[in-house]
């Protein structure tokens, strides 16, 4: 567990006895925010999400179906379903999308040509789902550390992304903080 994770627990535990000896009452909620994780096999959604969860990423294994997980932060609990990539599961996305209120999609950026037309194709349909439409959209170009590695505008380009202001570029030394940061603004 990195020393951010510790230090953020031990204040709120002392902000717990704080409220629990002074308020008498339960501390306020924090809210919660259900959002869908999706991208093509091997794009690493379960590598993003051990990290975020301050697992180790060694023993990843790709996801069969969906699994789900609560990230807690500060601020907010981020409980985040991740649906397998593979597919023959891609095709069941959409009976997962209910209620998220937020999509992270995790793109491959050193994957082969053929394999990002398929995500380009998964991603647009996300987008024009009536269920998605309206939610906020991050995107996250994994793989970075990789020579074949297209860069953010290489990415954005091929995802015929014209609409977004922003797609971000992450690998394993640099997401848990950098994803850490923008949770933690909203």
């Amino acid at each position: 567990m990195s020393d951010l994770r510790i230090t953020e627990a031990f204040l709120y535990m002392d902000y717990l006895c704080f409220r629990a000896l002074c308020c008498k009452g339960p501390p306020p909620a924090r809210p919660e925010y259900d959002l869908v994780c999706i991208g093509l096999t091997g794009s690493g959604k379960t590598s993003l999400l051990s990290k975020l969860c301050s697992e180790s990423p060694d023993n990843v294994v790709s996801t069969t179906g969906f699994s789900i997980k609560a990230v807690p932060f500060q601020n907010a609990i981020l409980n985040i379903k991740e649906l397998g990539g593979a597919d023959n599961i891609r095709k069941y996305w959409s009976r997962y999308y209910q209620g998220s209120q937020g999509v992270i999609f995790v793109l491959d950026s050193a994957s082969s040509e053929d394999d990002l037309e398929t995500a380009r194709n998964e991603l647009h349909s996300a987008l024009q789902h009536p269920q998605l439409c309206t939610l906020p959209f991050l995107i996250l170009a994994n793989h970075q550390d990789k020579p074949a590695a297209r860069s953010v505008q290489e990415s954005s380009e091929k995802l015929i992304l014209t609409v977004f202001a922003y797609l971000f570029q992450c690998f394993f030394g640099v997401w848990g903080p950098w994803i850490y940061l923008l949770c933690h603004s909203c």
